[in-house]
């Protein structure tokens, strides 16, 4: 029996990240088919209960990418980001969801191999984790 493939949503940064994403997909690098892509202007515009919907409806794991610190095309975007996102896996963990399944990560225009190594790591780490099986204290709400 096949072993089922998680389903793995992405949020990248438009200037880095997805760049980053384009740069590996141009160079054929290869990386796990599974992952579909949020092009979004800056990591610091996502909404983190984007993150929680997607979970809720089926999503198994999440990935945020984002520029470098210090490298933001919108100056300080990359650091509210990086503040949010601390919050954010403290409430999923609060409500009963394993951490690892939100990664966040900064990939530059110029690492299209480290973005499908992001990839490939984030993949592996939500496959560990399986699908979720329980919601604990969201399904109250």
């Amino acid at each position: 029996m096949k072993e089922r493939e998680p389903k793995i949503l992405a949020f990248l940064c438009n200037w880095c990240s997805y760049a980053g994403a384009d740069l590996a997909g141009v160079s054929r690098i290869q990386y796990p088919p599974n992952v579909r892509v949020i092009r979004v202007p800056c990591s610091s515009r996502i909404n983190p209960f984007f993150i929680v919907k997607a979970l809720q409806q089926g999503i198994d794991g999440v990935l945020v990418a984002g520029c470098h610190p210090g490298d933001c095309h919108y100056i300080s975007g990359n650091y509210v980001a990086r503040r949010k996102f601390a919050i954010i896996k403290s409430f999923l963990e609060y409500i009963g969801i394993e951490k690892d399944r939100v990664q966040f990560a900064w990939i530059s225009a110029a690492e299209g191999l480290r973005f499908a190594e992001v990839i490939k790591e984030v993949t592996e780490k939500v496959r560990g984790l399986g699908p979720i099986r329980k919601w604990g204290k969201i399904r109250r709400v």
